[in-house]
């Protein structure tokens, strides 16, 4: 039967049928994990879940934890799950794997999970520092942007610039450039 094979995916779709493999859930990436870190993934969540509003999400191969922007995210891998934890500061433990700059203001830190026992303090503090990093930088944003709304003052102009547009603009003829006979 004729068909494609997914760029992304490399799923076989047949003609006609539709293909989405860009929207995913939190069971079709967490259903292949062992025992171990499913029962480490069950732990993240209900961490998380206990700080309080926030949305989680599936997206592509991460699952995300968001307040108005994302705190952090996991990606479960064959062997362990990724934690990418967004702080303020970068965290110098042996159990960061890499530290990043991820904007101006955040530092993600990739951390490595195996099991259940490894999702507790300093872990579940550095989470909670997150969540409330979100807060406080959410609330940031929107001051600056309300203050940031004032009209600029006039632009002062390089001196020699305008005195070459003047010219232009005057149209004055000059006078040809003198060659010298000898």
């Amino acid at each position: 039967m004729p068909g494609r094979e997914c760029y992304h995916c490399k799923q076989w779709v047949d003609e006609g049928e539709e293909h989405d493999c860009w929207t995913t859930t939190e069971a079709a990436l967490t259903q292949d994990l062992s025992e171990d870190l499913q029962d480490a993934w069950e732990r993240l969540r209900e961490t998380a879940v206990s700080f309080g509003d926030q949305r989680i999400y599936a997206s592509h191969k991460s699952i995300m934890f968001s307040r108005k922007s994302c705190y952090f995210f996991v990606r479960p891998k064959r062997n362990f799950l990724e934690l990418c934890v967004f702080l303020g500061r970068a965290l110098k433990v042996p159990r960061v794997r890499r530290v990043d700059r991820a904007s101006k203001s955040k530092i993600v830190h990739v951390i490595q999970i195996r099991h259940r026992d490894e999702v507790e303090a300093p872990l579940t503090d550095w989470l909670q520092e997150a969540y409330d990093l979100s807060d406080v930088l959410a609330s940031k944003a929107t001051t600056t942007r309300a203050t940031s709304k004032t009209k600029p003052g006039p632009r002062k102009k390089n001196a020699k610039a305008a005195r070459v547009i003047g010219s232009r603009r005057k149209n004055v003829r000059r006078p040809p450039a003198r060659t010298s006979k000898s």
